[in-house]
C-alpha cells in the first residue's frame, strides 16, 4: 500500500535535549502498529511529536507524502486524532458534548453541529458501545467509560491517523478487548492507521501488525511480534532479572522457586500440569518434571519453573535413559504427583513411572496440594 507515515532521521525529546535519535519508521496506511518498552524510555515522546504537541529536535515527518509542518492545525485535525494520557478538564458538557467536538474540523466558526453530524455522534458512540452515557456529565463518569467516550471522540473525527498513549490504562480485560477489538477492526475495514504505546506486552503481541521497542535513546527494534517477541530481547528491553518472558504465550512470568534440590516430581503432559507448576511457583516449592516433549504446552512452563525438566524429541518413543532418570528423580523426592496426563502410544511408558511411584509409596493426586506448605524464600 505504500509508507503513509514516515520518521525519517527523527530525534525527538525536550527543551532541545533529545530522548530518543534518530528514529527511522516507514509506516503503511491501515497498519496497526504498538510501541513497548519501560517507562520513561519515550514512547509518548514520540506520540507527542507526531501529533504536533512537541517540536521535534531534528529530522522530518512525512504524513501522506507531505511534510508534516506544512499542514494547517484544522487540515491536520481532519487527517489526524489524538488520545494521550493526558485527561482533558471540561466544564458541564456531557459525553454527547465532548464526542460532538471531533466534528468540529468540519463544522463552522460557531461549531454549529448539522443533522448529518449528529448523526455521525451517534454512530460513533453505538461503535464504543456508550450511547447510554450520551446524555450523563463528563466529569461524573469512571475513567475506563471517559476513555470509551474519548475514543468515539476520534472515530467521530473520521481520521486517517489514529494516535493513542496507553490507551488500556484504566480499563478492565473485557473492556481493553473491547477497544483493541474496535481499532483493529477500524484499521482493518477503513484502512485508518493506528499507532498506540501498550503497557500489556501480551496484547501487542496479538493486536499489532508490527511493533517498534524503545528503550532510552535507541529504538530497539521494529518488525513483526513473532520477530520481536523474542525470550531474550524482551529480558533486555525491560531489564528483566527477577522473571522471564515466556514467547509461546506471550506473558510475563516470575522467578522459578528457590533451590537446587527438587521437592517434588510431577508426572505430567499435554497441559495436566501447569496449574501444579503455578502452584508450586506461588508456593515456592521446587520441583522436576517430565517426561515431557519439547513440543508440549507443559513443557514451555516446566523449562522456566522447573528445577529439571526430563524431555524427549516429538513424535518419539520415551527411551532407556529417560526412564532411568525420572525413576532416581522418583526415588530422591519426597512426593510424586499424577498431574492427570493422557497415555498414548509415544507415551506409554509414563505407565512406568505411574507404577513405580506407586511401589515407592510417593503417588499422589493433584488433591495433595492443598495440604503443602509453602518453603520460607
Amino acid at each position: 500500500m505504500g509508507t503513509y507515515l514516515q520518521l525519517d532521521h527523527l530525534s525527538v525529546g525536550y527543551n532541545t535535549v533529545p530522548v530518543i535519535e534518530d528514529i527511522n519508521l516507514d509506516i503503511q496506511k491501515g497498519e496497526v502498529i504498538a510501541l513497548i518498552g519501560p517507562n520513561g524510555a519515550g514512547k509518548s515522546t514520540i506520540l507527542k511529536t507526531i501529533a504536533r504537541d512537541l517540536v521535534k529536535i531534528s529530522g522530518d515527518i512525512e504524513l501522506d507524502t507531505k511534510n508534516l509542518l506544512s499542514y494547517s492545525f484544522k487540515d491536520l485535525s481532519r487527517k489526524m486524532a489524538v488520545i494521550l494520557t493526558e485527561r482533558i478538564k471540561v466544564e458541564l458538557m456531557t459525553c454527547r458534548d465532548i464526542v460532538g467536538t471531533g466534528r468540529y474540523p468540519y463544522t463552522g466558526r460557531l461549531g454549529i453541529l448539522s443533522r448529518e453530524d449528529e448523526q455521525k455522534v451517534y454512530e460513533a458512540l453505538e461503535t464504543v458501545h456508550a450511547v447510554d452515557l450520551a446524555d450523563r456529565d463528563f466529569n461524573a463518569i469512571s475513567d475506563g467509560q471517559k476513555q470509551r467516550i474519548l475514543l468515539a471522540r476520534a472515530i467521530c473525527q473520521e481520521p486517517e491517523l489514529i494516535l493513542l498513549d496507553e490507551p488500556t490504562s484504566f480499563l478492565d480485560v473485557r473492556h481493553k478487548l473491547e477497544l483493541l477489538s474496535i481499532l483493529t477492526r477500524m484499521a482493518r475495514k477503513k484502512g485508518i492507521t493506528v499507532i498506540t504505546s501498550l503497557h500489556e506486552i501480551d496484547l501487542a503481541e496479538k493486536v499489532a501488525d508490527r511493533i517498534v521497542t524503545v528503550k532510552g535513546k535507541d529504538v530497539f527494534g521494529f518488525g513483526k511480534p513473532e520477530d520481536i517477541f523474542e525470550e531474550e530481547r524482551i529480558r533486555n528491553l525491560y531489564e528483566i532479572d527477577n522473571g522471564f518472558f515466556d514467547p509461546m504465550f506471550g506473558s510475563i512470568e516470575l522467578q522459578k522457586p528457590q533451590g537446587d534440590v527438587p521437592r517434588i516430581f510431577v508426572l505430567a503432559g499435554n497441559g495436566s500440569g501447569i496449574p501444579i507448576f503455578r502452584t508450586f511457583q506461588r508456593k515456592n516449592i521446587p520441583f522436576a518434571t517430565g517426561i515431557l516433549f519439547t513440543n508440549d504446552v507443559d513443557y514451555q512452563l516446566a523449562r522456566l519453573f522447573a528445577t529439571e525438566v526430563i524431555t524427549e524429541e516429538p513424535f518419539s518413543e520415551i527411551g532407556d535413559a529417560s526412564l532411568a532418570r525420572a525413576k532416581e528423580l522418583i526415588k530422591s523426592c519426597e512426593k510424586v504427583i499424577d498431574a492427570g496426563c493422557r497415555i498414548g502410544t509415544s507415551n506409554q511408558r509414563m505407565q512406568e513411572l505411574i507404577d513405580f511411584a506407586e511401589s515407592e509409596g510417593k503417588l499422589f493426586g493433584p488433591e495433595i496440594l492443598s495440604e503443602m506448605k509453602a518453603e520460607e524464600r
